[in-house]
């Protein structure tokens, strides 16, 4: 139950919100999302795959029942507080004091009461031992009711991979119990006010005290949900340097920094020197507060290796790469259904094919072509990029059913699938689900632009996903440098065998000669993506500015055709579906998916044709001019 508290803020954001248009605040897409995890990916043999998931848990009635569980939670508790997190923000009190908005830590408390924290995590520290596909499509809903509040559990499942992969058994013991009941909530602390995301530079100090700790001094900002006053503890994964560590990023070690002492009996005891210097007033994501934290000799423990911190913390940044490629497709939903419900009633004009509603003094603006265009651009990015998570959490699946397992080899080849998938899903839905935002205020017009009407919120939370945990450029440089150049292409040309034998099954399954065209397109941008990563590999071997010239719009073209991908997979679903004819469950629906399809091939894959022109322009074109000349003020 909500707090008087909360109950009056609700009651304040409500009678602001009936100006011009009273709009529901989310509806989770259960049938959209059943449709891709079972229909298309078919996740419940995907889950009989699985060595170490118990088979009576993941039936496709356990699946339905938890999915249809977190849409009520997300739908009657979270999603009301999003207004009320934006216009009442948190409220820093003191350098150990914050206050989180109202209804937030009510709402936690009954995720936490719920067991929703450890749903996939292991059975032996307290979790439910479920694969993680079950746990992000739970979190895609959470994100898209309220992002800001989903940060809190959401980061906490970083710290808590990070510490069950590298950390020490007295350490998983001691901490992770309490991180994966919810009792505690966990960060990753990683850059300081010097450096940004050039991590080489990191300055933080850990100086061992001879008894295996460690006394970390420094500076770290940006950090989200570094305080607040949902739960007693909140444990730190911080960065920092050893004495006569080397230079640069060879140099870090990660280290596990509790706000409070923890004793052996995993009792929380005295603060431990982890004080706040202040919190961002930010553009947007206001109901999380993003933090300075200064260490003042707080004790720590080593995490893994020393000198080793940055590869073992990139196990949290991967975690928090998903769940912001997630936030892409989230905000890309949210503002999708604001707008369809908004343009089904907003009446403006009159349709330029004849009057659609003569009782009406105009037409309902979703009846013109570029309100249709806008609208369906959001529904591919939305449904399309769902689909892209959804592929990338079955790899997430078997990589930790390996780790499970102890398949060192497993591990490995997983893992490198992942790193490839994981830059396309952040930087590409990152900027996609920025473009379905705006696209919403546009289909709002004037009203879209006044603050009461919650349209402007989405693109102000969603803009920092093309910036954190890597910019758009840092991601792209990771795939194409990385993931795929310094790997000899490896990487991309697994890929496209993938891609290939996808489509291959689809030209010769029962919908091949329907879908012939389609499949020719994906097999052709499949073959160009591969020959324009050989033309850049070309020209990076006589100049490597070819590679930062040509990455975000070569990650950008790996978006679309990856895209493209699942939307020749859905639309076969959907035809086998319909072909089913008077069996099929929701001939609508299927339909709808055949003629979104249709608008992704003919209206956005034809972007690709601007991007392989422009990821090949030499680097001569924007490095030749002196930085003094880009201004003559």
């Amino acid at each position: 139950m909500l707090s008087n508290t909360a109950r009056n803020g609700l009651r304040k954001a409500t009678a602001r919100s009936v100006t011009a248009h009273t709009v529901r605040y989310y509806k989770a897409p259960t049938t959209e999302m059943k449709f891709c995890y079972e229909d298309v990916h078919k996740l419940s043999a995907h889950y009989d795959t699985l060595k170490t998931t118990d088979k009576e848990m993941t039936t496709p009635d356990m699946t339905d029942a938890v999915i249809l569980e977190m849409a009520k939670f997300s739908e009657d508790l979270l999603a009301p507080l999003n207004e009320v997190a934006d216009a009442e923000g948190c409220t820093w009190i003191n350098e150990n004091e914050l206050k989180t908005p109202a209804g937030f830590k009510e709402a936690y408390d009954q995720y936490v009461e719920a067991g929703w924290q450890g749903l996939s995590f292991p059975t032996e520290y307290g979790g439910q031992g479920l694969p993680l596909s079950l746990a992000l499509m739970c979190a895609e809903m959470n994100a898209t009711a309220n992002f800001t509040w989903t940060m809190f559990p959401g980061l906490s499942k970083g710290c808590i991979n990070t510490v069950l992969l590298h950390g020490t058994e007295e350490l998983k013991d001691k901490y992770l119990p309490s991180l994966i009941s919810g009792e505690w909530t966990g960060t990753m602390c990683l850059t300081e006010p010097h450096c940004g995301s050039d991590l080489a530079q990191v300055k933080t100090k850990a100086e061992p005290q001879g008894d295996g700790t460690f006394k970390l001094t420094g500076t770290k900002i940006f950090i989200s949900c570094g305080n607040h006053d949902m739960t007693d503890n909140i444990v730190h994964c911080v960065l920092a340097r050893l004495p006569g560590a080397p230079e640069g990023t060879r140099g870090i070690s990660l280290f596990l920094v509790p706000k409070r002492s923890v004793d052996d009996e995993g009792n929380v005891g005295d603060l431990n020197g982890c004080n706040i210097g202040r919190i961002e007033d930010k553009m947007g994501c206001h109901g999380s507060p993003t933090c300075e934290i200064n260490f003042d000799e707080a004790e720590g423990y080593l995490i893994g290796t020393e000198n080793r911190g940055l590869n073992h913390m990139f196990t949290f940044i991967n975690t928090s790469r998903m769940g912001t490629a997630m936030q892409g497709v989230s905000a890309a939903e949210q503002s999708f259904q604001m707008a369809l419900e908004y343009a089904k009633d907003r009446l403006a004009m009159r349709s330029l094919t004849g009057v659609k509603n003569p009782e009406l003094p105009a037409d309902p603006i979703i009846v013109h072509p570029d309100v249709r265009k806008m609208l369906l651009t959001q529904k591919c990015i939305s449904e399309g990029g769902r689909s892209m998570i959804y592929e990338c959490m079955k790899v997430a699946d078997e990589l930790q059913d390996a780790e499970r397992s102890g398949d060192t080899q497993g591990i490995k080849d997983i893992d490198d699938r992942m790193g490839f998938l994981t830059p396309i899903l952040k930087g590409f839905l990152t900027e996609k689900g920025l473009e379905a935002a705006n696209l919403g205020v546009q289909i709002w017009g004037g009203h879209g632009y006044i603050k009461q009407n919650k349209m402007e919120q989405v693109v102000r939370d969603v803009r920092i996903g093309t910036i954190w945990e890597g910019t758009t450029g840092i991601q792209a440089l990771d795939l194409l440098g990385r993931k795929v150049l310094l790997q000899k292409l490896k990487p991309i040309n697994h890929q496209c065998s993938v891609t290939y034998k996808s489509v291959y099954s689809i030209m010769t399954g029962p919908n091949g000669s329907a879908m012939l065209g389609r499949c020719m397109d994906v097999m052709t941008h499949t073959a160009e993506w591969q020959y324009l990563t050989y033309k850049i590999a070309m020209a990076a071997s006589k100049d490597k500015d070819s590679v930062g010239a040509a990455s975000v719009d070569y990650l950008m073209y790996s978006g679309y055709v990856s895209m493209a991908h699942h939307w020749l997979m859905m639309e076969n679903t959907a035809r086998s579906n319909l072909s089913k004819g008077e069996d099929c469950e929701n001939v609508d629906f299927n339909t709808s998916k055949l003629q979104t399809s249709e608008f992704y091939f003919e209206n956005m894959l034809p972007r690709t044709r601007s991007l392989s022109k422009t990821m090949m322009t030499p680097p001569k074109v924007m490095m030749q001019m002196k930085p003094e000349n880009f201004s003559f003020a």
